[in-house]
């Protein structure tokens, strides 16, 4: 394929920039073709896992999200994109002439009606997944963010020329993820797929470096530090099974060199570094290149 294929949305934390180095630390068994199942407890935007169904021969992939919008938008890809590519051209063509005032508008239009329905487990509709889309390309900064009701609060943004519709890399997605089983779940309901010819690669949500780059999840339940314990425990779980573990992670020694969090959690385990791109607190003056952490539990 001439074009590489994008994650259809923007997402919190996404992994688009980081592939090369990430790339670097998957598993020897998985670019020998030993890997027949990959496995994915925390999928998001998903960028690891375009990645690695463009790259590599797998068997079966499973991916999990407890945003059960998410789920549905890839599931819509998967089995009704040309209906999807339709209502989203349809809304592109509404949204695009407008003058700001009646972008305004449309948006908190498209919001209320949004927030006006829940979906179903194991739901599938082509509608919610077009608003879910053009929430995301039109919202500020395509943030995903819910309130303690799980309702959608994120204002319009400034975009002056938003992508709403974008086909060609819909299609490929859809012939990509043909095979893969998307599941709206807790994490730890992957174990059921995890055997020792699989590889898994974590993604939760972060720890926060600090209060101020705190952000409420794109789920109505938080993930705190008793959450990271637990998701530790279940890392070690897989390793008995002798699969192969990627999991990535903030770097609390980008503030304080003296938090020792993740050591603990991952003691035994090899803790690599990768640089990224992020802001560390609201002040422009932190962003900057800072480290994050990759666990595996294998040699690189």
């Amino acid at each position: 394929m001439s074009e590489k294929i994008k994650p259809f949305v923007k997402w919190a934390g996404g992994k688009g920039s980081l592939i090369p180095q990430l790339e670097k630390l998957y598993p020897y068994d998985l670019k020998n073709g030993q890997i027949q199942t990959y496995v994915e407890p925390f999928v998001g935007g998903g960028a690891v896992l375009i990645d690695i169904l463009q790259e590599y021969k797998i068997g079966n992939a499973y991916a999990f999200d407890i945003n059960i919008d998410l789920i549905n938008a890839y599931n819509v890809i998967k089995t009704n994109v040309e209906e999807l590519i339709t209502k989203l051209k349809k809304m592109e063509t509404e949204y695009l002439p407008l003058g700001q005032e009646k972008r305004k508008n449309y948006f908190y239009h498209k919001r209320e009606q949004y927030n006006n329905y829940t979906l179903q487990k194991n739901e599938k509709n082509v509608q919610r997944a077009a608003e879910f889309i053009y929430l995301n390309r039109t919202c500020f900064n395509g943030l995903y963010r819910v309130n303690k009701e799980g309702k959608f609060n994120v204002p319009i943004g400034s975009y002056k020329n938003p992508t709403i519709c974008d086909g060609n890399n819909l299609k490929a997605l859809s012939q990509l993820i043909k095979n893969v089983e998307f599941l709206c779940g807790d994490y730890k309901e992957s174990i059921q797929y995890v055997a020792e010819d699989t590889f898994v690669y974590f993604d939760p949500p972060y720890k926060p470096l600090n209060v101020t780059s705190a952000f409420t999840s794109y789920t109505k339940e938080d993930f705190n530090d008793e959450n990271q314990r637990e998701l530790a425990i279940y890392f070690k779980e897989l390793d008995q099974k002798k699969a192969k573990l990627m999991l990535s992670n903030s770097n609390p020694k980008n503030v304080n060199e003296e938090d020792v969090f993740f050591d603990h959690l991952y003691k035994g385990f090899k803790i690599n570094e990768i640089y990224a791109n992020r802001m560390i607190n609201s002040n422009s003056q932190g962003r900057g290149k800072i480290s994050e952490i990759v666990v595996t539990n294998y040699k690189v």
